[in-house]
């Protein structure tokens, strides 16, 4: 009813993604490549045309938690950050404006959580995740928020439990990775931290960036 243009890719009473759009897309995608067994919906692409020689590719993630790391929910984590790394080399070679954006489940840093030591044993905070992690974006993929600001305890999530929220105690874990071609046109990135102060708030907030496709 907003004019939005709605594509989704779910799993009823498990995972889910969606991108909405105000154009229609000339191409979706559904489900991460590289592992024709998985059933999980995880992933959706949806590609746009902005000018004759111009195109945005959007990706909505949902990476695996991971946790607990002894099961085998850990190597499936590792092995889909693999996939998606394959995923967007082959993205990036087009050389089309690429933003990878989602909850990655991944502590980048130690300054992207409240204590390092409560996370560390953690699958988001593994060193084989954050080595993962780094392994993406080392494609020459940029951290919208990180090439806005250092700030400290800047956070996208807080716990229901504990008092997380009222104690600042979050982490970030929700990322907006840009190719070359979309950071170029990027001009602003900030994580609407006031969100979870609304009436019954989701544990994560918007994590948003704005571009100038003009020209």
């Amino acid at each position: 009813a907003l004019g939005y243009h709605v594509e989704t890719h779910g799993q009823k009473g498990f995972n889910g993604v969606a991108i909405l759009s105000k154009s229609t897309p000339f191409e979706v995608n559904r489900g991460l490549p590289g592992d024709p067994l998985d059933e999980q919906a995880r992933f959706l692409e949806a590609a746009f045309t902005l000018s004759d020689t111009r195109i945005l590719r959007v990706c909505c993630i949902y990476l695996p938690n991971g946790n607990p790391v002894e099961t085998e929910k850990y190597p499936y984590k590792l092995a889909w950050m693999e996939r998606l790394r394959t995923f967007a080399a082959e993205r990036l070679a087009y050389e089309d404006m690429l933003v990878l954006a989602g909850d990655y489940n991944v502590i980048p840093e130690p300054h992207d959580c409240f204590d390092p030591k409560v996370w560390e044993n953690d699958a988001l905070f593994l060193p084989q995740t954050r080595e993962a992690f780094r392994k993406l974006e080392n494609l020459g993929l940029t951290d919208a928020v990180r090439a806005t600001t250092d700030a400290t305890q800047f956070y996208s999530f807080w716990d229901y439990q504990a008092g997380a929220w009222p104690k600042n105690n979050g982490i970030r874990i929700d990322h907006l990775l840009l190719s070359p071609e979309a950071a170029d046109r990027m001009t602003s990135a900030a994580i609407e931290k006031h969100v979870r102060a609304w009436e019954k708030p989701s544990d994560h907030v918007p994590v948003i960036a704005y571009f100038d496709f003009a020209g």
